[in-house]
């Protein structure tokens, strides 16, 4: 049997520590040489067994400070998933049925803006090409539990009543529904999540430190003929939501009975 990662066995045994509550909430960890010391490992088993827990939620790491024990945690849980809301109705005020979503948003949009070279490869449209670009904030009882940026090609909704996402009499009610409204069905959303690192700016907005682990998310919505309709880059702070997605099964055709 192949042996544990001498990094694992240290977090375990931190673990073990901090849910005895041989450390306070908020009491500063022993520093990383006294650990190494400790436990007979070297510095760098240390600091991986330290993230581990970081990232478990145990422990906090504050810049030139050091490493406290956090105090623990309610994590709100969202469920993104299609296949709730085909069940369910349509969505409210949302593209995806969320549980746990945010009852209220801030929002900032910019007509006219040019295309990154990423943003135009995901739209599949040429960079410099003009689009909408909206920065959302979103809060769940005034906590700050959510950060997006959406593009949309210009092309798609320039004259309309629909070209601003929060104006207008479909104001809130998201990218499918305005869409519909000029006659463009999105018919397939593709998400691509990746564990990412909390930038200073994005730490300010969320309220967490630099460096915090958060999740990052691609969407990109298109519609029947496989247009790209709206992109966007989801930031979802890691201590306050766990992101769960559900995903319906096809039940099978049943074969027509032999005779």
């Amino acid at each position: 049997m192949p042996r544990e990662a001498p990094y694992l066995a240290v977090a375990d045994v931190l673990r073990a520590r901090i849910l005895a509550e041989e450390w306070e909430i908020g009491a500063r960890l022993p520093s990383r040489a006294r650990l190494a010391d400790e436990y007979g490992v070297g510095r760098n088993v240390v600091q991986r067994a330290v993230n581990r827990l970081i990232v478990d939620g145990l422990l906090e790491g504050r810049a030139g400070s050091g490493t406290y024990v956090r105090s623990p945690r309610e994590r709100l849980r969202l469920v993104r998933s299609r296949h709730r809301e085909r069940r369910s109705g349509p969505p409210r005020r949302a593209d995806t049925r969320e549980r746990g979503r945010a009852d209220a948003w801030d929002a900032d949009s910019r007509v006219r803006v040019p295309a990154p070279e990423g943003i135009a490869e995901r739209l599949d449209i040429d960079p410099g090409d003009l689009c909408v670009t909206t920065r959302y904030e979103f809060l769940t009882g005034g906590q700050p539990v959510q950060l997006s940026e959406s593009w949309e090609p210009l092309a798609l909704t320039d004259g309309t009543a629909v070209v601003l996402p929060e104006t207008g009499h479909l104001a809130g009610a998201g990218v499918v529904e305005r869409m519909r409204s000029l006659g463009i069905v999105v018919e397939t959303v593709v998400e691509i999540p990746r564990p990412a690192r909390a930038t200073r700016a994005q730490a300010h907005l969320l309220g967490i430190s630099p460096g915090d682990l958060v999740l990052h998310i691609e969407r990109t919505m298109y519609d029947t003929d496989r247009r790209p309709v709206e992109t966007a880059d989801m930031v979802i702070p890691d201590r306050y939501r766990e992101v769960v997605y559900e995903f319906g099964v096809d039940r099978p055709v049943s074969s027509a009975p032999r005779g």
